[in-house]
């Protein structure tokens, strides 16, 4: 077993019409043994820009610090909020800096960018940066969460049929995935603002 794989995860990004959502599982785990069903594993940066990060638990945390630290130094130092394009650029040189002992961690990050557009990123756990319009998946269903988002996702979807496309791909997922699943938590970014909302999944 993969050392991304020894906590279980199972997050997703998806793009709609000026909107994005990001939705990830909420168990926790050490191999096949469930040790809690609460955690967090995406992360508000800013009012338009989530991260989410699978892979090994400790690392998730740290990196979510580290993050935040540097995040606030820019925004001392540049006094504006940090884009989503930097905040990209940002992420991979800090995980490319430590790429001779890597933080075991794969994130996604989801948000709006300047124009209120959807700006989907993911990056493997050396900063190796790849974007894409759709949808973007990490963690330990990632083959399932694929089959499921080029099955459901179509263009231009409003907030609505974006959380229900994003909540019944992560669903359909992680029910066939023994690493994952225990419910979950979408949270949908428009220039409105955020929705938050909570899936009951199967608790097996």
């Amino acid at each position: 077993m993969s050392i991304l794989e020894y906590n279980g995860a199972a997050i997703i990004a998806m793009s709609g019409a000026n909107c994005v959502a990001i939705a990830s599982d909420n168990r926790l785990g050490i191999q096949f043994q469930t040790v809690a069903m609460d955690f967090k594993k995406i992360f508000r940066m800013n009012d338009k820009l989530y991260v989410g990060l699978a892979g090994l638990a400790t690392d998730v945390q740290t990196l979510d610090q580290l993050l935040r630290f540097r995040m606030g130094l820019y925004e001392l130092r540049e006094e504006r909020e940090m884009s989503p394009q930097v905040f990209t650029n940002m992420l991979s040189n800090l995980l490319y800096e430590k790429r001779f002992g890597p933080y075991f961690a794969e994130p996604i990050i989801a948000g709006l960018d300047e124009n209120e557009k959807p700006y989907l990123a993911t990056m493997d756990l050396i900063g190796a940066i790849s974007k894409t319009k759709d949808f973007v998946v990490a963690g330990t269903a990632e083959g399932n969460m694929y089959g499921m988002c080029e099955t459901l996702w179509k263009p231009d979807m409003d907030e609505e049929e974006l959380f229900e496309t994003i909540a019944q791909a992560l669903l359909a997922s992680v029910d066939r995935d023994a690493l994952s699943g225990w419910g979950g938590v979408v949270h949908i970014i428009s220039k409105k603002g955020v929705i938050t909302r909570e899936l009951k999944g199967r608790q097996d």
